[in-house]
């Protein structure tokens, strides 16, 4: 049975490991620098920052994967992009042992369900081609295209691409 709840603080650093590893997966499909800059910003303690949701998704009683929901007026991005006015969830992660359970997509419309409840009008997020999953489940679950908020962190050719869901 599928579970999606606020993460508690003892699960961080658990959280922090299985997205390292699961973002991981990237190191063939990227520059060896491109993926260290991901890394790093996926390795990023948010736990202490203020307002800043983390979600979990259990499974059997098992982690199996988690997200995180930045506030708006968070520099989510370190200054690569401008201050967002709108939620901006960030993170995705489900564990290779539980993919294709519906997971990625229950941990996205919980976090639409929070952002909804709050009064914001939309929630935002980036992604990268490289990551096809995740690009074909916010195109699925009805995220637009907004390339005037893209990024690019590097002067590799990969452009981190801005998606918004109107709520």
């Amino acid at each position: 049975m599928l579970v999606v709840r606020t993460a508690k603080e003892y699960e961080f650093e658990f959280l922090q490991e299985q997205r390292i590893k699961a973002y991981s997966q990237y190191e063939q499909d990227v520059p060896a620098a491109h993926l260290q800059v991901l890394l790093k910003a996926i390795s990023a303690d948010v736990s202490t920052e203020e307002e800043v949701e983390y979600l979990v998704a259990e499974w059997g009683g098992e982690i199996a994967g988690s997200i995180v929901v930045f506030p708006p007026e968070t520099d989510a991005y370190d200054g690569l992009t401008g201050i967002s006015t709108l939620p901006e969830i960030r993170m995705l992660v489900v564990d290779p042992s539980f993919r294709k359970r519906g997971i990625g997509k229950a941990l996205v419309e919980e976090c639409l369900v929070r952002t909804k409840a709050k009064g914001y009008p939309a929630v935002g997020l980036h992604t990268a081609d490289f990551m096809k999953s995740a690009v074909k489940l916010y195109e699925r679950m009805g995220f637009k295209r907004l390339p005037e908020l893209d990024f690019s962190p590097l002067d590799d050719g990969i452009v981190v691409k801005a998606f918004q869901y109107t709520l």
